[in-house]
């Protein structure tokens, strides 16, 4: 019996606890509602503390989009990761540079690029420590750019079925 490779998205920001964390519930949900359950997606940080929570701000701004965080914990991004990931996700240049040297070659995108997106909205600003309002914006980027990703890759996992 052959065990079939279950896809891994891994979503990066600095400390795991704002950016990420939120990105990657979004994913999973964009994926689900596309029958695409079966994807793997983790987050993490190139300068995360282990075990930190999500952020208040995010937490709370998850909870009014219907996603739990409660549980999330943070994780300082490894080698190991960055090489057993299908697909790598960052928020900024400097993390994208950052998971090249961990080893993730042509996996690594920024987010915003991987979405289809060009210039200043290639990136996704930091709100930690920001008011309410800052998280609230952040969420709303990254609802747009993962819809668009899953999107993607779910077109990209029918062509692989052809």
């Amino acid at each position: 019996m052959t065990v079939a490779h279950v896809p891994e998205v891994l979503v990066v920001c600095t400390g795991n606890t704002c950016r990420s964390p939120m990105a990657a519930a979004i994913l999973r949900r964009a994926l689900d509602e596309r029958g695409l359950g079966n994807v793997r997606v983790t987050s993490g940080g190139t300068g995360a503390w282990d075990g930190a929570p999500a952020s208040e701000g995010s937490l709370l701004v998850a909870m009014e989009n219907g996603l739990d965080l409660s549980e999330h914990r943070a994780r300082l991004v490894t080698s190991e990761m960055a090489r057993s990931s299908d697909l790598i996700l960052t928020m900024s240049e400097q993390q994208r540079e950052r998971l090249h040297e961990l080893g993730g070659g042509a996996r690594v995108h920024l987010l915003g690029e991987y979405a289809g997106r060009a210039g200043a909205d290639r990136e996704v600003a930091d709100p930690f420590g920001l008011e309410l309002e800052a998280y609230r914006t952040t969420y709303r980027q990254l609802d747009a750019l993962l819809d668009a990703v899953a999107a993607r890759i779910h077109a990209e996992r029918i062509g692989e079925r052809r």
